[in-house]
């Protein structure tokens, strides 16, 4: 079986983070033939994919875990939360997963920041993407933390492959 690695990406929101994941996750699939998963942390429970009056809805409603399935996609609903191990068994076969947010998993970790830089998120850090509307100057930089290009995900790539957690 081939590794699978992950990797979280971190920010504030409209920091870039969801946009650079969609590039990243297109080219690993597209350019280097790469299964990719991802979960996305939704911390205010704002995404809706259930309808009200739906089968799935219903279903969901019920509070049983439902999968529903069409030719073209399965979609699995949850009403409990999951550990990382429980998410990654959820998904069949992927070779890099791709994680948004869940700062507290322990996973390497890009921070995606625009205009400022949140200096309470260096904890978590072990890689920076700015643009050029940050001058990494401005800011105490924790040691060891690689400065990536936020609108490189090429760049940002090679990090992934390089530091990326064996799951």
């Amino acid at each position: 079986m081939n590794k699978r690695l992950a990797v979280a990406f971190t920010g504030p929101s409209n920091s870039g983070k969801t946009t650079l994941i969609l590039k990243v996750a297109r080219k690993l699939i597209h350019e280097h033939s790469k299964k990719v998963a991802i979960i996305k942390h939704d911390p205010k429970d704002k995404a809706r994919f259930d309808v009200v009056g739906k089968d799935s809805y219903k279903f969901s409603d019920t509070g049983a875990e439902v999968i529903v399935t069409s030719p073209n996609r399965t979609t699995y609903f949850s009403k409990r939360n999951k550990d990382l191990d429980e998410m990654i068994r959820l998904f069949d076969a992927f070779d890099i997963l791709l994680v948004e947010g869940l700062k507290n998993l322990p996973l390497p970790r890009i921070s995606v920041f625009r205009d400022a830089v949140d200096i309470g998120y260096f904890p978590y850090m072990n890689a920076l993407a700015i643009d050029d509307t940050i001058n990494i100057q401005d800011y105490n930089m924790p040691q060891g933390v690689d400065v990536l290009n936020l609108n490189n995900p090429d760049e940002v790539i090679l990090w992934i492959l390089k530091n990326a957690k064996e799951v």
